[in-house]
């Protein structure tokens, strides 16, 4: 699911506030797999870089993303 939710985000170019609540509660409820959390990895680099932007304000920004 989580891998889902980072492609669209990397297709459309937006993190949505619900996508990173989505993956938010996905991480805190199971474990993840390697592809998720390869997702992950790429989803951070593309935040990083500016090729995502995300819709929270940073105030609530989560450790890495």
């Amino acid at each position: 699911m989580i891998d889902r939710l980072v492609r669209s985000a990397l297709q459309t170019g937006c993190l949505s506030v619900e996508s990173e609540g989505l993956i938010r509660q996905l991480l805190n409820s199971q474990l993840q797999s390697e592809v998720d959390l390869k997702a992950l990895q790429l989803l951070h680099s593309a935040v990083q870089q500016g090729r995502v932007q995300r819709e929270a304000p940073e105030s609530v920004a989560p450790p890495g993303l």
